[in-house]
């Protein structure tokens, strides 16, 4: 293989091409091969062979024809809808929801999984709500598995992606303690070997569905807020999905301390963020203080019973209400002194709830605990994706994956034998484990 200067193949100049070219009539809309070689900086020659391969892949089709002026008619190209399929799946706090979308992000078919009892998060079941899932939704929308580009998976906590056998899972909050998800999910056999599951924090899948297609875009970085029963963060920065370069880091926000000694969190620390933000500790101190929903066991239904009698001028309920807003401002604020934004975001099933209501209270107390300078530089408001949005998000994980290879399926990575000076060497130290 012929390599360049700058180390690239031309295998790989070939693959930022098809990229650059998908890329761009993904989120640009509709081009022509004409207006396609300013808007991503390739020779007209490339363009047209690039248009080729891709044309010839099934990935573009025509999309009409545009007068120009005083030439010939332009045709305009797009990005087949049909031609990839991805799966998106949301781990939440209720229920596990499996949706499949075609290229443009269509909902084709959707399955959800109830978590029984509520917030269980024993993997076994999980993984087989997930396996059972994938099936639903490719059974409803009669779908193989030939154009499917992968399945994208939203969890709690933190996710090692580079851990060997596949990704690990790290959620104190749910008692996984290093959970190798992809392989569990793999050992199912649901899916075939060259279809990839790609795992990542919910709240970083949020913000990359926010940046791409809502609220975010436009915004070079931006932090975007899962506000659920507990809240959780990512930072967006390099947001301009069009070039490829969207970078986000999983904020384990909801564990910043902000009360020494204070509140037990679900981590098992004490005074954390999420021990007064969170809807289940919102719903908690508003028990504790004589208020309540009653026998309500769902956590929507109670919070949508506190925001009622908030409405109705409970004074425990505009209490706990009040206490909540200065709490989220002041952890924002932490947000805005590290990071300076632009944007700030807030989403997630409690968070698009309760922003109508404390959403004023919440900029003035985050402005308040601020600097000044990178004060004055952020928008707070809300995500604009609903409450779909992970599962949106876990979807264009494996859209991102496509753009990256320019729309080629990545074939599995063989398994690579171990030199023989390691197996001698495990093959002795366990002996001597055993005492042999």
């Amino acid at each position: 293989m012929t390599t360049g200067r700058s180390g690239r193949t031309v295998r790989d100049l070939r693959r930022g091409n098809r990229s650059a070219v998908l890329q761009r009539l993904y989120f640009g809309g509709p081009m022509s091969r004409q207006e396609l070689g300013p808007a991503t900086g390739l020779s007209s020659g490339s363009v047209s062979n690039v248009v080729g391969e891709l044309v010839a892949d099934g990935l573009l089709e025509e999309a009409g024809v545009v007068d120009s002026d005083g030439g010939r008619p332009r045709t305009l190209l797009r990005v087949t809808p049909g031609s990839a399929h991805m799966i998106g799946v949301d781990v939440g706090e209720t229920r596990v929801r499996v949706e499949l979308f075609d290229l443009a992000l269509t909902e084709l078919a959707r399955a959800e999984m109830p978590l029984t009892p509520r917030g269980c998060y024993d993997v076994g079941p999980i993984v087989d709500h997930i396996q059972a899932g994938i099936a639903a939704v490719l059974a409803e929308a009669g779908a193989g598995t030939q154009r499917l580009l992968g399945v994208g998976v939203g969890v709690p906590g933190i996710v090692d992606r580079d851990a060997p056998g596949g990704a690990v899972v790290h959620g104190q909050t749910i008692g996984w303690d290093a959970v190798p998800l992809e392989a569990l999910l793999r050992a199912t056999r649901a899916l075939p070997d060259e279809v990839p599951y790609i795992i990542d924090n919910g709240a970083r899948t949020l913000g990359q569905a926010e940046m791409w297609f809502g609220a975010g875009r436009g915004a070079r970085e931006a932090v975007v807020v899962l506000f659920g029963s507990g809240v959780g963060a990512s930072l967006i920065t390099d947001g301009s999905p069009d070039g490829g370069t969207t970078e986000g880091t999983p904020l384990e926000w909801g564990h910043l301390t902000v009360s020494v000694r204070g509140r037990r969190c679900r981590c098992g620390a004490l005074g954390c963020l999420e021990a007064y933000t969170g809807a289940e500790s919102l719903l908690a101190r508003w028990a504790e203080r004589g208020g309540g929903p009653g026998d309500l066991a769902d956590e929507e239904e109670a919070l949508a019973a506190l925001l009622a009698a908030a409405g109705t001028r409970d004074p425990v309920a505009v209490e706990v209400l009040e206490e909540t807003a200065e709490y989220l401002g002041a952890g924002l604020s932490d947000l805005i002194n590290l990071f300076q934004p632009e944007r700030i975001l807030i989403g997630g099933w409690a968070g698009l709830m309760l922003g109508p209501h404390i959403l004023d209270a919440v900029r003035e107390h985050a402005t308040r605990y601020s600097l000044r300078h990178p004060a004055g530089r952020v928008s707070i408001g809300m995500g604009s994706l609903g409450p779909d949005a992970v599962t949106v998000g876990a979807a264009t994980l494996p859209l991102s994956a496509f753009f990256a290879t320019g729309g080629r399926r990545v074939p599995a990575e063989p398994a690579v034998e171990q030199p023989g000076w390691r197996k001698s060497l495990e093959v002795r130290s366990g002996a001597a484990g055993r005492g042999v």
